[in-house]
């Protein structure tokens, strides 16, 4: 199965995924190629430059790539293949195409209140309080009618978060 984690900035997916992957190491977490500095922190990336990354999806090796926030995130043939279920941090904006991609994707959209959004967004200072307006304006962004996704609120503790991204994942093996 494949799995594609949406939400927006600050809802807290890269810690609710960590959690979900000490929990089921039977997981296995795409490693995405960005064109952002390898310094930028959060999650770990392959980081490439702009032709870098142009030259891969030239040479076919993305199963799924799309832009967002000024920068381009690829999903490699690689990190998808092989025994397993596989989740990867999606983009709600590429869900239309990666649903076309991956006929069978279960798609789990993690949000938390605005206030909890923004105090995160704040305490991880990558943006300025014009960029934290920004993405708390683009929170509200709604997946298209077509997309089913599963909602996880994460707005309470990381191991009551994880709880529930697994119970997403997997809500019927308990």
């Amino acid at each position: 199965m494949i799995f594609a984690i949406v939400g927006p900035s600050g809802a807290g997916k890269d810690t609710l995924l960590a959690g979900a992957l000490r929990a089921r190491p039977d997981l296995r977490l795409v490693c995405r190629v960005i064109t952002r500095p390898s310094d930028a922190g959060g999650e770990d990336f392959e980081s490439v430059t702009e032709a870098e990354f142009t030259r891969l999806q030239n040479r076919g090796d993305f199963a799924l790539d799309w832009a967002a926030h000024g920068l381009r995130y690829g999903i490699p043939h690689s990190q998808i293949e092989g025994p397993g279920d596989v989740v990867f941090n999606g983009s709600r904006g590429a869900l239309l195409h990666a649903v076309q991609v991956f006929p069978n994707l279960r798609v789990i959209m993690i949000t938390a209140p605005d206030e909890v959004l923004a105090a995160r967004l704040t305490a991880r200072g990558r943006e300025n309080a014009n960029d934290i307006g920004a993405r708390l304006t683009r929170a509200a962004f709604a997946l298209p009618p077509e997309i089913a996704a599963i909602q996880v609120m994460n707005d309470a503790t990381p191991a009551i978060g994880t709880a529930r991204l697994l119970a997403a994942l997997y809500p019927d093996r308990g």
